[in-house]
């Protein structure tokens, strides 16, 4: 075992080891992302920069996974210079993958300026419209943060949980989460509605929300049959339909002969 200093503290290391596999080791934090113990260190990402002082040696920045340790090695983890190399390298790897979600992930634990974080809308306002134009609730809008626009919430409590904008979106940021007799829906990590389930008399299942229900029978108002048949999942309600059109068939046969619509 050699002494080396990290940040000021002495550690006693083992001579040949990758610098990269010791600060792990002794919980030292420094971004990496392309390193493995099992393989040839690729020095690709670049994230794991250090800077390092060597007897006799001016100071210079070198690559943890790289690096082996050697007797009288110093190396600082934090520094303006570290922080720079450190952006540089996180923006060069957002221009191949700026969506992913582990480099944003770095990026806010080392501070290092990433933008605004990727959450999977393209803004395309069809929840938006659907819910406006179709349903009626007006719960989404959307919402300028940051100089950057946001489908958000747009008041509390008009949501009513039909799943119209999960079922519409291209790209699944709007998201849905049945827990229980509970229903949320989501979009990143704000809660646009949570809302009871309504359970199905014939099989049990839990099928709809209870405002959505509710908003459709104020919709459906007029029409006993449809009213009536809200009760039941949509599996039971085709079963429902199929038993009171054969009810009515033979009434219809008389009037209209063999033209009536079979059960």
């Amino acid at each position: 075992m050699i002494p080396i200093t990290i940040n000021g503290d002495v550690y006693e290391a083992l001579p040949g080891q990758r610098l990269l596999l010791f600060l792990m080791e002794k919980g030292i934090r420094v971004p990496h992302l392309c390193f493995h113990r099992a393989l040839t260190p690729a020095a690709s990402c670049k994230l794991c920069v250090v800077e390092i002082k060597e007897k006799g040696q001016a100071h210079q920045t070198r690559l943890a996974c790289a690096l082996k340790i050697r007797e009288g090695l110093a190396v600082t983890t934090e520094s303006a210079m570290i922080h720079q190399l450190r952006s540089a390298a996180i923006t060069d790897l957002l221009k191949l993958a700026p969506h992913s979600e582990a480099i944003h992930r770095i990026g806010r634990e080392f501070g290092l300026h990433t933008g605004a974080p990727p959450d999977g809308c393209i803004r395309c306002r069809l929840c938006i419209r659907v819910c406006s134009e179709i349903i009626g609730a007006r719960a989404l809008t959307m919402e300028k943060k940051n100089g950057r626009n946001f489908v958000v919430p747009s008041e509390k409590g008009s949501c009513i949980g039909c799943l119209t904008c999960t079922n519409l979106c291209p790209t699944q940021a709007i998201y849905f989460v049945d827990e229980g007799d509970v229903r949320t829906i989501m979009i990143r990590d704000t809660v646009v509605g949570r809302h009871k389930l309504e359970k199905c008399p014939i099989c049990g299942r839990m099928f709809a929300t209870t405002r959505f229900l509710d908003h459709v029978r104020r919709r459906e108002d007029g029409h006993p049959e449809e009213k009536a048949a809200l009760q039941y999942c949509p599996t039971c309600s085709k079963g429902y339909y199929r038993k009171n059109l054969a009810h009515t068939a033979p009434k219809l046969a008389t009037i209209y002969g063999n033209k009536a619509v079979q059960g």
